[in-house]
């Protein structure tokens, strides 16, 4: 039996406004483009996905399921610029076959960085979807898929299941993602991994008219997921929600593909879709996986370099980690939010140099003429917080 289990990405960061060292105002974050931006991947993606999504529940009696990420930060500003999208989300939630994962409130890499700063968020995190979905997170799933095997031994350590990590060939060899594995060190998680071929063919190929396989097809794609029976028990595929009319739109037909391909799946009797707990449920871990070096979803490297591959981020993440005691000291609740908001993933992927094998993904995904004018432009706002807290 392949069960097929989509897990759906949901996040937008708080975005920097263009912000000047002579700059006098403590509102580094451009609220007005990040409304703009919220409302805009609502109508683009949020909200016909969800419904999609809740027509296919219904279609199929329950019997098409899956699993949701939302950050914190996303939350934030769809309950702000776009409620009707957190309503939209709540009506899947509502149905019984839609679960909900937990990770960094704020999309951070606080893991690398303060272990105290990570667990408070991932606790944040957890009760920002209880109390918005009234479902409680079992699953814990990192920012940007990074994972080694100290993290899954920590996050043992604060109840959680299960947690996610990369498929990534140079760490499986000659085993298959399409298994669930129990991380080296510890007792009980069980480490969860995605098949990046069979997601990327949907998040990243879809649209690809030089494709070999293009056009790609609900029922071809049903097919390869068939082809996995007898050689796994899972195909675990993790995408960006955004895919769905923002990165891929509308045009394209991803949103029929989405809607043809439980239909094609289900024909074939030994298949069936699953949220990420009951596939735990259901299967045992194979064998032990060793992950010792920090591995992540990005770039052929499927390391962290898309985020510390560069002084200027390293410098960046170092001086803004270095005012944690100092802004907790503080015990100013906005200085505290606003340093939060600093940490997202984003702003550091913004100032990536790799224009090389991974450099369109890049391009597409920054909103800077360049990677250096990030850099400056985060660091005159971190220079602000700087003297705020030190005022």
């Amino acid at each position: 039996m392949a069960r097929v289990c989509f897990y759906f990405q949901v996040h937008q960061p708080y975005r920097l406004r263009r912000y000047s060292v002579f700059d006098p105002s403590n509102h580094y974050f451009d609220d007005f483009h990040n409304a703009e931006v919220c409302r805009k991947v609502t109508g683009k993606c949020y909200l016909p996905m969800n419904r999609l999504l809740l027509d296919l529940i219904l279609r199929y009696n329950g019997a098409f399921r899956f699993t949701f990420s939302i950050t914190g930060v996303a939350l934030e500003q769809m309950e702000a610029w776009s409620p009707e999208a957190v309503d939209s989300f709540r009506a899947l939630a509502d149905t019984g076959c839609v679960e909900f994962l937990t990770e960094t409130f704020y999309h951070s890499l606080a893991f690398l960085y303060s272990r105290e700063e990570f667990r408070d968020q991932v606790a944040a995190q957890s009760a920002k979807i209880e109390g918005t979905f009234g479902i409680k997170p079992r699953i814990f799933r990192n920012t940007e898929l990074i994972y080694n095997n100290d993290l899954a031994k920590f996050i043992e350590g604060m109840g959680y299941e299960g947690i996610l990590a990369e498929g990534a060939d140079h760490i499986l060899g000659y085993r298959s993602p399409n298994f669930h594995y129990q991380p080296v060190g510890t007792e009980r998680i069980r480490l969860l991994l995605k098949n990046y071929r069979l997601s990327d063919d949907i998040a990243f190929r879809f649209s690809n008219e030089k494709w070999s396989e293009f056009p790609l097809t609900a029922e071809k794609f049903a097919r390869w997921i068939d082809q996995v029976n007898g050689n796994g028990f899972v195909v675990n595929l993790f995408v960006d929600y955004e895919t769905f009319g923002e990165h891929q739109w509308a045009e394209t037909g991803i949103f029929d593909f989405m809607y043809h391909l439980p239909e094609e799946v289900f024909k074939h009797p030994d298949n069936n879709f699953t949220t990420l707990s009951e596939s735990m449920a259901a299967c045992r871990p194979v064998g032990e996986l060793d992950i010792p070096h920090m591995i992540s979803w990005a770039d052929t490297e499927r390391d962290l370099s898309a985020w510390l591959g560069n002084a200027m981020q390293s410098n960046a993440l170092h001086e803004l980690y270095r005012l944690e005691p100092e802004i907790k000291a503080a015990g100013d609740p906005q200085l505290l939010h606003d340093w939060r908001r600093l940490q997202t993933s984003d702003h550091f992927y913004y100032m990536c140099t790799k224009w090389f094998a991974d450099g369109d993904v890049h391009k597409y995904f920054n909103p800077y003429e360049s990677p250096y004018d990030s850099y400056i432009n985060f660091m005159n706002a971190l220079d602000n917080l700087r003297s705020r807290v030190r005022d």
